[in-house]
């Protein structure tokens, strides 16, 4: 489920980066939280 989901969050953040680049902390912050979590085995 997470490989296919990747590319595409991926993409959207990419695109709403391009938009509004204030949003590149937010979204890096919340992408190395979440593969923190993942990583801790917490999201499975």
């Amino acid at each position: 489920m997470v490989v296919h989901l990747t590319p595409i969050v991926a993409l959207a953040g990419g695109v709403l980066i391009l938009i509004f680049p204030r949003l590149l902390n937010y979204i890096v912050a919340i992408y190395l939280i979440v593969a923190g979590l993942a990583g801790l085995g917490i999201i499975h």
